[in-house]
């Protein structure tokens, strides 16, 4: 019979995420088969599955640390906020409307738990233990009635649920035992632990405030865990993002233009991790700067973050540094911008009927109603960005846009794309001065050899030494066991097992 186990947090950011994650890695590493779920998630980092699905990337993160393919029905139910109080509403993997909040909480989400329970059921036949994740707290009051992602799975399963607080941001007593005091009866009963996260002071002076949480709810703290920083995991939250700026040894310097709806932020995770290799995020020209690369993000509304990179200036101040043989690459929304023009004749995205780009591609987009989401294998023949002359077989990433681009004169691809059928398909431009690249490619920068080949050029043109790169696969699984190690040294394991129902 499968078991389960819930992650609830007093409030979003508080590290549900990577917990679940750790314990996926544990429950593998002990021989169990666990499962991670998380009912609806609100993010614009997403994910595509094999057969084309869209989720969140927080469960294709805890699905890697518990060993499993991701699938959609780890994540039945994604929100990607539009702005103006909405959100594309994403049920198993397919967009099915755009909604506004008040309309989501108050006519869909009886309808959404249904999909969320079919989603259980067809994960129990696998599922040794599912590892279930909250969203926010379970004490919001005012969406309680809505509820189908925390205290309603949990009864749902009669899952025991551990509840998890921030110490770093200051009142985590207050939080669990008013999170505490603020559910039923019924639904206290079900929190049977909680988890101090992000610790950086000395323990034997936390202790006495441990016993008083014991001594006043009757819930035993499972464990103190530390404030952990770069552990190279893929981050769901933008939030992340204000902390990536810090200062490292490095040799190359990479900007990414950090838009207002910035999407899939995680390409960029593994450059941030290779030595000798700073990403900042820059919202404003003053912060630009002399970096080595300009990105160009991801965006969930590429015409109102266009708008924005006009009225801030930033559009300006990338065509001034490009001219000065800056090199720039935009990836999906990012390769939109880049082009001649952007066409919203359907309003499918904004209000406006399009934009004119920043032109240093020679593309143009077209937005129509109807999304492509898939996976793609790849290959270039000689891409001449950089004056790489980049070859390679066997790249991979994946495809998530509703745009569709036009080649407006002879233009060098940057990829082709196999759909399986002998048929290739051309893929994003470079520009014929190997200054300026474009790509609908998520993911290409997870593939060592393009990556590695990048980081050589842009050494190379600062006539700097190559450096050895990094081996994803490795680095990701190296991650998941030192998380796991950390948490499993910090909680107490054998009574987490006991709340599960394991040996």
């Amino acid at each position: 019979m499968m078991k389960s186990i819930m992650l609830q947090g007093t409030g979003s950011n508080v590290g549900k995420s990577i917990v679940t994650a750790a314990i996926c890695r544990i429950l593998k590493q002990d021989g169990y088969a666990p499962v991670p779920f998380k009912a609806q998630n609100m993010a614009l980092n997403s994910y595509v599955t094999r057969d084309g699905g869209e989720m969140g990337r927080a469960q294709v993160v805890q699905a890697e640390a518990a060993g499993l393919e991701p699938r959609v029905a780890m994540n039945p139910i994604l929100l990607k906020p539009t702005g103006n109080s909405s959100s594309q509403v994403i049920v198993m993997g397919k967009p099915v409307a755009t909604m506004k909040a008040g309309e989501y909480h108050s006519k869909f989400a009886e309808e959404a738990f249904s999909v969320v329970a079919g989603a259980i059921k067809e994960l129990s036949a696998s599922a040794g233990v599912l590892v279930v994740e909250g969203a926010g707290s379970p004490a919001e009051i005012n969406l309680k009635a809505s509820d189908i992602v925390n205290m309603r799975v949990a009864r749902h399963l009669n899952a025991p649920v551990i509840l998890i607080t921030d110490i770093d941001r200051g009142g985590a007593l207050a939080s669990l035992v008013g999170t505490l005091a603020l559910l039923d009866e019924e639904e206290r009963a079900l929190v049977k632990g909680f988890i101090i996260n992000k610790f950086r002071g000395d323990l034997a002076l936390l202790q006495p405030a441990l016993d008083f949480l014991l001594e006043k709810t009757g819930v035993p703290v499972l464990g103190v865990l530390p404030y952990m920083e770069k552990m190279d995991i893929d981050d769901e939250d933008s939030v992340a993002l204000e902390k990536q700026n810090e200062e490292k040894d490095y040799d190359l310097d990479i900007a990414v233009i950090r838009l207002p709806r910035i999407s899939n932020f995680t390409d960029f995770t593994v450059l941030a991790a290779e030595d000798g290799t700073r990403v900042r995020y820059i919202k404003e020209p003053a912060q630009l700067g002399n970096p080595d690369l300009i990105i160009l993000p991801g965006s969930k509304n590429t015409v109102e973050d266009l708008l924005f990179l006009k009225e801030s200036g930033l559009e300006k101040t990338l065509v001034e540094k490009n001219k000065r043989g800056t090199p720039v690459i935009g990836i999906c929304g990012g390769y939109q911008m880049l082009g001649q023009e952007v066409r919203d004749p359907e309003h499918t995205e904004s209000e406006l009927d399009g934009l004119p780009g920043i032109a240093l591609l020679p593309v143009a987009t077209t937005f129509l109603p109807d999304k492509l989401t898939r996976q793609v294998m790849a290959k270039a023949c000689g891409n001449k960005f950089l004056g790489l002359d980049f070859s390679a077989d066997g790249l991979t990433g994946y495809e998530i846009h509703m745009g569709r681009t036009e080649y407006l004169e002879d233009a060098d691809e940057a990829f082709f794309l196999d759909r399986g059928d002998g048929i290739n398909i051309r893929d994003g431009a470079v520009r014929k001065d190997g200054l300026v690249m474009g790509t609908y490619i998520h993911g290409i920068f997870d593939n060592d050899t393009f990556r590695h080949a990048l980081l050589s050029a842009l050494r190379a043109k600062k006539g700097i030494a190559s450096a050895q790169g990094l081996d994803t696969k490795n680095r990701k699984e190296d991650a998941y066991d030192r998380l796991a190690q950390i948490v499993r040294s910090n909680l107490d394991m054998k009574q987490l097992y006991r709340i599960i129902g394991l040996k």
